[in-house]
């Protein structure tokens, strides 16, 4: 069975919060400057402040349900998604799944102008969102695709494209290798694979940067290794102070995009769709289940990163990391049918460039047709 579904924001919700952020604990400054040490002080206060007194809830539930949504139980859990069917009679399935630290949030933006052309799907991966937290361990990104399969299924969509980032690119990848027949082709940003030692010594500019990158970036690696894990014991935190919640995800936003593009309003949507049903811990068990499986890729453990025979299309954005350069990806992924390097964007596209992401996914897809 198919239900409707709305995102609820009580006032008591609303009372709960704004109690739990008058009375938060806050930390003394970092003695360094800017995000060195984590969120800094004053812009956290700041936008739980604003969360508090200036964000208008009546609002932002009518943005939360602007696209219909619905729960589905599937393998005995319930999912949330979105669905828009699109008027075209030719229109192609599209299937996008996010990531962490984001929601289906970071798709509103770009539902309405990719269904002129596709019949449009987005789940909230399990615990995330409205999604039922898996009261059992085994909700990695194998059976996230199989659920993903038989949603699809259920819709009444024997074929589609799969688009994903973050998680959504490990889940997309997985429909490719478990539901072949199913895929029309995936769309990666960016496609998961190690860089190949065997160009070390030939690399190019992008490709040096990409590394060095990927080198800096371990610094900030911290939030992986605790919620892969320990998530249960970030989880204590992260569903009891609407603060600890916004100082964990705002930092990431500010370290993954390009050039803080997002609003104070869409950083709290997608707040709110892991404040409003407790889903920090659930949501860090993803890294539990699956990032071991993550890390094997990036060491290059040929079991973990098997052949992709399907055909794909890849955006590569710059501020996003990894960003693997084509000859990289192809040693993993055989039929590539579309490469792009857009001008602006980090690591949730969607969310920072809905223009420019519907025009990739539109290009993506145009590229694959040949498939179909």
């Amino acid at each position: 069975m198919i239900a409707p579904f709305s995102v609820p924001i009580t006032a008591a919700d609303v009372t709960d919060l704004r109690d739990r952020l008058s009375r938060t604990r806050w930390p003394s400054s970092s003695p360094l400057p800017g995000w060195t040490q984590g969120s800094p002080l004053s812009d956290i206060s700041g936008l739980c402040a604003y969360w508090a007194s200036g964000y208008d809830f009546d609002a932002a539930r009518d943005r939360l349900n602007r696209h219909p949504q619905f729960r589905t139980v599937i393998d005995g859990l319930g999912i949330h998604f979105v669905h828009v069917r699109s008027a075209r009679a030719d229109a192609v399935p599209l299937l996008l799944t996010h990531g962490w630290p984001g929601s289906i949030v970071e798709f509103f933006d770009v539902i309405g102008p990719l269904s002129q052309s596709f019949h449009v799907v987005v789940p909230s991966l399990p615990g995330y969102g409205f999604s039922d937290a898996p009261a059992e361990a085994g909700w990695g990104v194998s059976r996230v695709a199989d659920a993903w399969a038989e949603l699809m299924s259920r819709l009444g969509y024997s074929r589609f494209v799969a688009q994903g980032h973050d998680w959504g690119t490990s889940v997309s990848t997985a429909l490719g290798l478990r539901h072949p027949s199913r895929i029309i082709g995936l769309h990666l940003v960016p496609p998961l694979v190690a860089p190949d030692p065997a160009t070390f010594d030939s690399l190019t500019p992008a490709e040096q940067s990409a590394l060095d990158d990927l080198a800096a970036a371990q610094q900030g690696d911290g939030y992986s290794f605790v919620q892969s894990t320990r998530p249960q014991t970030i989880g204590y935190g992260l569903v009891d102070s609407p603060a600890a919640l916004c100082a964990w995800i705002i930092e990431k936003f500010h370290a993954w995009t390009d050039g803080d593009p997002l609003t104070r309003d869409q950083l709290l949507d997608n707040l709110m769709m892991y404040w409003l049903p407790g889903a920090g811990a659930s949501a860090a068990r993803m890294y539990w289940e699956s990032f071991p499986e993550v890390q094997a890729v990036f060491r290059g453990d040929g079991s973990a990163a098997p052949v992709v025979s399907v055909p794909v299309g890849c955006s590569i954005f710059p501020r996003e990391n990894p960003r693997p350069s084509r000859r990289w990806a192809e040693r993993r992924f055989t039929d590539i049918r579309y490469w792009n390097e857009p001008a602006r964007g980090g690591h949730f596209a969607a969310f920072e460039q809905p223009e420019l992401f519907v025009d990739e996914v539109r290009a993506c897809v145009a590229a694959l047709a040949p498939s179909g």
